[in-house]
Protein backbone atom coordinates (compact mmCIF):
# COMPACT_ATOMS: atom_id res chain seq x y z
CA UNK A 1 0.00 0.00 0.00
CA UNK A 2 1.51 3.34 -0.49
CA UNK A 3 2.17 6.01 2.13
CA UNK A 4 -0.87 8.63 3.03
CA UNK A 5 0.01 11.88 2.70
CA UNK A 6 2.08 13.65 5.66
CA UNK A 7 2.12 17.33 7.16
CA UNK A 8 4.68 18.52 9.15
CA UNK A 9 4.60 21.65 11.46
CA UNK A 10 7.51 24.48 10.27
CA UNK A 11 9.04 25.61 13.72
CA UNK A 12 11.50 27.77 12.67
CA UNK A 13 12.34 29.70 9.30
CA UNK A 14 13.81 27.67 6.64
CA UNK A 15 14.31 26.99 3.05
CA UNK A 16 11.45 24.26 1.43
CA UNK A 17 14.00 21.71 0.22
CA UNK A 18 16.28 21.95 3.60
CA UNK A 19 13.42 21.28 5.82
CA UNK A 20 11.95 18.21 3.43
CA UNK A 21 15.81 16.79 3.97
CA UNK A 22 15.34 17.01 7.32
CA UNK A 23 11.82 15.96 7.81
CA UNK A 24 12.43 12.94 5.39
CA UNK A 25 15.46 10.24 4.92
CA UNK A 26 15.73 10.88 1.14
CA UNK A 27 18.28 12.22 -0.98
CA UNK A 28 18.28 15.84 -2.06
CA UNK A 29 17.53 14.51 -5.30
CA UNK A 30 14.93 12.37 -4.32
CA UNK A 31 13.50 15.87 -2.81
CA UNK A 32 13.96 17.59 -6.01
CA UNK A 33 11.76 15.60 -7.78
CA UNK A 34 8.46 15.13 -5.31
CA UNK A 35 9.20 19.28 -5.40
CA UNK A 36 9.00 19.17 -9.52
CA UNK A 37 6.14 16.68 -9.17
CA UNK A 38 3.66 19.53 -7.07
CA UNK A 39 3.31 17.14 -4.54
CA UNK A 40 4.18 19.72 -2.19
CA UNK A 41 1.68 22.02 -0.52
CA UNK A 42 2.37 25.14 1.53
CA UNK A 43 -0.17 26.06 3.69
CA UNK A 44 -2.39 24.01 1.55
CA UNK A 45 -1.16 25.70 -1.82
CA UNK A 46 0.77 23.78 -4.16
CA UNK A 47 4.56 24.66 -4.85
CA UNK A 48 7.40 24.18 -7.27
CA UNK A 49 10.11 26.54 -5.55
CA UNK A 50 12.57 24.60 -3.68
CA UNK A 51 14.23 27.48 -2.44
CA UNK A 52 10.71 28.73 -1.07
CA UNK A 53 11.52 30.16 2.54
CA UNK A 54 9.29 28.76 4.58
CA UNK A 55 7.61 30.75 7.76
CA UNK A 56 7.08 29.58 11.27
CA UNK A 57 3.81 27.74 11.80
CA UNK A 58 3.56 26.98 8.36
CA UNK A 59 1.87 23.68 7.45
CA UNK A 60 3.77 21.36 4.48
CA UNK A 61 1.91 18.56 3.62
CA UNK A 62 3.61 15.91 1.04
CA UNK A 63 1.55 14.44 -1.00
CA UNK A 64 2.73 11.23 -2.36
CA UNK A 65 2.27 10.03 -5.96
CA UNK A 66 0.60 6.80 -7.32
CA UNK A 67 3.25 4.70 -9.03
CA UNK A 68 2.03 4.40 -12.64
CA UNK A 69 1.53 0.57 -13.15
CA UNK A 70 2.18 0.32 -16.92
CA UNK A 71 5.83 -0.44 -18.67
CA UNK A 72 7.24 1.43 -21.12
CA UNK A 73 8.45 -1.41 -23.12
CA UNK A 74 7.23 -5.06 -24.42
CA UNK A 75 9.02 -7.09 -21.57
CA UNK A 76 9.88 -10.32 -23.01
CA UNK A 77 12.50 -11.29 -19.89
CA UNK A 78 11.74 -12.50 -16.17
CA UNK A 79 14.17 -11.44 -12.84
CA UNK A 80 14.77 -13.91 -9.43
CA UNK A 81 12.74 -13.12 -6.58
CA UNK A 82 14.78 -14.08 -3.76
CA UNK A 83 12.18 -12.83 -1.12
CA UNK A 84 8.74 -10.94 -0.93
CA UNK A 85 6.28 -9.71 1.11
CA UNK A 86 4.15 -6.85 1.55
CA UNK A 87 7.15 -4.28 1.74
CA UNK A 88 9.96 -5.61 -0.08
CA UNK A 89 10.82 -7.51 -2.71
CA UNK A 90 14.74 -9.15 -3.09
CA UNK A 91 15.97 -9.89 -6.46
CA UNK A 92 18.64 -11.02 -8.45
CA UNK A 93 19.21 -8.72 -11.31
CA UNK A 94 21.04 -10.20 -14.46
CA UNK A 95 23.72 -8.37 -16.03
CA UNK A 96 22.68 -5.87 -18.89
CA UNK A 97 19.65 -5.38 -17.10
CA UNK A 98 19.55 -1.66 -16.47
CA UNK A 99 17.79 -0.67 -13.43
CA UNK A 100 15.58 2.44 -14.18
CA UNK A 101 14.73 4.37 -17.08
CA UNK A 102 16.68 7.17 -18.68
CA UNK A 103 16.83 9.01 -21.90
CA UNK A 104 20.12 7.33 -23.39
CA UNK A 105 17.88 3.67 -22.42
CA UNK A 106 16.22 2.09 -25.11
CA UNK A 107 15.81 -1.09 -23.52
CA UNK A 108 13.71 -2.50 -21.08
CA UNK A 109 14.45 -1.62 -17.57
CA UNK A 110 14.18 -3.22 -14.19
CA UNK A 111 11.51 -0.51 -13.23
CA UNK A 112 9.74 -1.80 -16.52
CA UNK A 113 9.70 -5.30 -14.93
CA UNK A 114 8.72 -4.48 -11.77
CA UNK A 115 5.50 -2.58 -13.30
CA UNK A 116 4.56 -5.43 -15.23
CA UNK A 117 3.76 -7.72 -11.46
CA UNK A 118 0.94 -5.21 -10.86
CA UNK A 119 2.19 -4.48 -7.30
CA UNK A 120 2.56 -1.37 -5.43
CA UNK A 121 5.68 0.41 -5.20
CA UNK A 122 7.28 3.50 -3.45
CA UNK A 123 7.55 6.46 -5.65
CA UNK A 124 9.71 8.66 -3.19
CA UNK A 125 12.57 8.21 -5.86
CA UNK A 126 10.48 9.19 -8.29
CA UNK A 127 8.60 8.23 -11.52
CA UNK A 128 11.55 6.55 -13.72
CA UNK A 129 12.74 4.92 -10.19
CA UNK A 130 9.66 2.99 -8.35
CA UNK A 131 10.40 1.18 -6.13
CA UNK A 132 14.30 2.15 -6.34
CA UNK A 133 16.43 2.12 -3.11
CA UNK A 134 19.65 1.25 -4.51
CA UNK A 135 20.84 0.75 -7.52
CA UNK A 136 24.01 -1.62 -9.99
CA UNK A 137 25.64 -0.87 -12.77
CA UNK A 138 24.07 -2.23 -16.21
CA UNK A 139 26.89 -4.85 -16.42
CA UNK A 140 26.97 -6.22 -12.85
CA UNK A 141 24.92 -8.89 -11.64
CA UNK A 142 23.53 -9.86 -8.23
CA UNK A 143 20.96 -8.45 -5.07
CA UNK A 144 19.18 -5.82 -5.12
CA UNK A 145 15.91 -4.58 -2.81
CA UNK A 146 12.87 -3.25 -3.88
CA UNK A 147 10.80 -1.13 -2.05
CA UNK A 148 6.86 -1.72 -1.92
CA UNK A 149 5.60 0.95 -0.10
CA UNK A 150 7.17 4.51 1.05
CA UNK A 151 7.41 3.97 4.31
CA UNK A 152 9.95 0.51 3.54
CA UNK A 153 11.68 2.83 1.53
CA UNK A 154 12.62 5.53 4.03
CA UNK A 155 13.46 2.96 6.36
CA UNK A 156 15.95 1.62 3.65
CA UNK A 157 16.94 4.47 2.90
CA UNK A 158 18.27 5.33 6.57
CA UNK A 159 19.76 2.07 6.89
CA UNK A 160 21.74 3.02 3.65
CA UNK A 161 22.94 6.38 5.50
CA UNK A 162 24.27 4.53 8.64
CA UNK A 163 25.28 1.65 6.99
CA UNK A 164 23.26 -1.18 8.45
CA UNK A 165 22.13 -2.32 5.17
CA UNK A 166 25.10 -2.97 2.53
CA UNK A 167 26.46 -5.37 0.11
CA UNK A 168 29.68 -7.90 -0.49
CA UNK A 169 30.74 -8.45 -4.08
CA UNK A 170 32.08 -11.49 -6.07
CA UNK A 171 34.82 -10.19 -8.57
CA UNK A 172 37.41 -12.14 -11.19
CA UNK A 173 40.06 -9.72 -11.82
CA UNK A 174 43.70 -9.87 -12.87
CA UNK A 175 46.16 -9.58 -11.80
CA UNK A 176 45.68 -10.95 -8.53
CA UNK A 177 46.15 -8.58 -5.70
CA UNK A 178 49.73 -8.58 -3.72
CA UNK A 179 48.58 -8.69 -0.05
CA UNK A 180 45.64 -10.67 1.63
CA UNK A 181 43.11 -7.44 2.22
CA UNK A 182 43.68 -4.61 1.02
CA UNK A 183 41.96 -1.29 1.76
CA UNK A 184 41.54 1.75 -1.07
CA UNK A 185 40.75 4.84 0.75
CA UNK A 186 40.76 7.16 -2.53
CA UNK A 187 38.24 10.17 -3.57
CA UNK A 188 36.38 9.65 -7.01
CA UNK A 189 34.75 11.73 -9.22
CA UNK A 190 34.10 11.97 -13.34
CA UNK A 191 37.50 11.01 -15.71
CA UNK A 192 38.81 14.42 -17.54
CA UNK A 193 39.81 12.20 -20.20
CA UNK A 194 36.92 10.11 -20.49
CA UNK A 195 33.51 11.40 -20.00
CA UNK A 196 31.94 7.73 -19.43
CA UNK A 197 34.06 6.69 -16.85
CA UNK A 198 35.00 8.13 -13.45
CA UNK A 199 38.21 7.85 -12.02
CA UNK A 200 40.39 8.56 -8.75
CA UNK A 201 40.24 12.68 -8.11
CA UNK A 202 41.34 14.95 -5.58
CA UNK A 203 38.22 16.81 -5.86
CA UNK A 204 36.05 13.80 -5.79
CA UNK A 205 34.06 12.69 -3.22
CA UNK A 206 35.17 10.30 -0.80
CA UNK A 207 35.64 6.64 -1.77
CA UNK A 208 36.31 3.53 0.73
CA UNK A 209 36.80 -0.10 -0.41
CA UNK A 210 38.37 -3.13 0.67
CA UNK A 211 38.81 -6.25 -1.26
CA UNK A 212 39.51 -9.76 -0.03
CA UNK A 213 41.53 -13.18 -1.56
CA UNK A 214 39.44 -16.15 -1.74
CA UNK A 215 40.97 -18.34 -4.56
CA UNK A 216 43.32 -18.02 -7.44
CA UNK A 217 42.49 -19.31 -10.36
CA UNK A 218 44.79 -22.53 -11.46
CA UNK A 219 47.04 -20.77 -13.56
CA UNK A 220 47.51 -18.31 -10.79
CA UNK A 221 46.51 -14.84 -13.48
CA UNK A 222 43.46 -14.56 -11.91
CA UNK A 223 41.63 -14.48 -8.33
CA UNK A 224 38.16 -14.36 -6.98
CA UNK A 225 37.45 -11.97 -4.25
CA UNK A 226 35.82 -10.28 -2.31
CA UNK A 227 34.70 -6.47 -2.12
CA UNK A 228 33.02 -4.53 0.61
CA UNK A 229 32.01 -0.95 0.02
CA UNK A 230 32.24 1.61 2.96
CA UNK A 231 30.53 4.51 0.29
CA UNK A 232 28.54 4.27 -2.52
CA UNK A 233 30.06 5.73 -5.24
CA UNK A 234 29.31 5.56 -9.52
CA UNK A 235 32.19 2.19 -10.39
CA UNK A 236 33.42 2.58 -7.51
CA UNK A 237 35.04 -1.14 -7.33
CA UNK A 238 36.28 -1.01 -10.67
CA UNK A 239 38.20 2.76 -9.69
CA UNK A 240 39.13 1.49 -6.81
CA UNK A 241 40.73 -1.68 -8.63
CA UNK A 242 41.87 0.39 -11.96
CA UNK A 243 44.08 2.91 -9.12
CA UNK A 244 46.29 -0.10 -8.24
CA UNK A 245 46.42 -1.83 -11.92
CA UNK A 246 44.23 -4.48 -11.66
CA UNK A 247 40.83 -4.73 -13.33
CA UNK A 248 37.97 -6.78 -13.48
CA UNK A 249 37.70 -9.85 -16.37
CA UNK A 250 35.09 -8.79 -18.98
CA UNK A 251 35.33 -4.95 -17.75
CA UNK A 252 35.68 -3.10 -21.52
CA UNK A 253 35.69 0.13 -20.14
CA UNK A 254 38.15 -0.05 -17.26
CA UNK A 255 39.78 -2.62 -18.75
CA UNK A 256 40.21 -1.89 -21.94
CA UNK A 257 43.46 -3.70 -22.40
CA UNK A 258 42.85 -7.30 -21.15
CA UNK A 259 43.42 -10.22 -23.29
CA UNK A 260 40.91 -12.07 -22.26
CA UNK A 261 37.83 -11.01 -24.67
CA UNK A 262 35.93 -13.80 -25.00
CA UNK A 263 33.95 -13.31 -21.22
CA UNK A 264 30.58 -12.40 -22.12
CA UNK A 265 30.20 -9.43 -19.67
CA UNK A 266 31.94 -8.20 -16.63
CA UNK A 267 32.41 -10.68 -13.72
CA UNK A 268 31.58 -8.29 -11.06
CA UNK A 269 28.28 -9.87 -8.65
CA UNK A 270 26.36 -8.49 -5.65
CA UNK A 271 26.71 -11.71 -3.87
CA UNK A 272 25.35 -11.18 -0.69
CA UNK A 273 22.97 -8.26 1.05
CA UNK A 274 22.20 -7.69 4.64
CA UNK A 275 19.45 -5.33 5.52
CA UNK A 276 17.02 -4.95 8.82
CA UNK A 277 13.50 -5.46 7.74
CA UNK A 278 11.27 -2.17 7.72
CA UNK A 279 8.58 -3.67 9.47
CA UNK A 280 9.30 -6.30 11.67
CA UNK A 281 12.90 -5.14 12.94
CA UNK A 282 13.98 -8.75 11.94
CA UNK A 283 17.76 -8.89 11.04
CA UNK A 284 17.74 -10.58 7.50
CA UNK A 285 20.54 -11.21 4.77
CA UNK A 286 20.09 -12.76 1.46
CA UNK A 287 22.87 -14.59 -1.08
CA UNK A 288 22.21 -14.25 -5.12
CA UNK A 289 23.09 -17.21 -6.99
CA UNK A 290 26.10 -15.86 -9.90
CA UNK A 291 24.61 -16.33 -13.71
CA UNK A 292 26.08 -18.58 -15.85
CA UNK A 293 28.72 -16.83 -17.52
CA UNK A 294 30.67 -16.53 -14.08
CA UNK A 295 29.30 -19.83 -13.33
CA UNK A 296 31.26 -21.54 -16.23
CA UNK A 297 34.29 -19.04 -16.25
CA UNK A 298 35.25 -20.51 -12.46
CA UNK A 299 34.28 -23.81 -12.86
CA UNK A 300 36.83 -23.81 -15.71
CA UNK A 301 39.75 -22.05 -14.57
CA UNK A 302 39.66 -22.61 -10.66
CA UNK A 303 39.37 -25.35 -8.60
CA UNK A 304 35.54 -26.23 -8.26
CA UNK A 305 35.58 -28.55 -5.46
CA UNK A 306 37.47 -25.71 -3.39
CA UNK A 307 35.95 -22.55 -4.53
CA UNK A 308 32.46 -24.35 -3.17
CA UNK A 309 33.75 -25.46 -0.09
CA UNK A 310 35.29 -21.68 -0.11
CA UNK A 311 31.72 -20.10 -0.87
CA UNK A 312 28.92 -22.06 1.12
CA UNK A 313 31.32 -21.66 4.08
CA UNK A 314 31.63 -18.11 4.37
CA UNK A 315 30.75 -15.87 6.86
CA UNK A 316 30.92 -12.33 5.49
CA UNK A 317 30.75 -10.58 9.28
CA UNK A 318 34.10 -12.04 10.03
CA UNK A 319 35.65 -11.88 6.77
CA UNK A 320 37.42 -8.15 7.04
CA UNK A 321 38.83 -6.77 10.08
CA UNK A 322 37.71 -3.10 9.57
Amino acid sequence: MQRENVTFLVEEAIRLDLFLTQMLTQTRNQIAQLIEQHAINVDGKPTAKAGLKLKPNQSVTIIFPEAKSTPAHVIDFDVEVLFEDDDIMVINKPSSLTVHPAPSVKEPTLVDWLKTRGITLSTLSGEERHGIVHRLDRGTSGVMVVAKNNIAHEALSLQLQDKSMGRYYLAVITPPLKEEETLIDKPIGRSAQNRLKMAVVETGKNAKTMFRKLASSLDETSELIVCKLFTGRTHQIRVHLESISRHILGDHLYGSHQKDAKVEHILLHAYMLYLTHPTSGEPLSFNAPMDGVMNEYLEKHFESKELHATLSNLRFEHLFSA
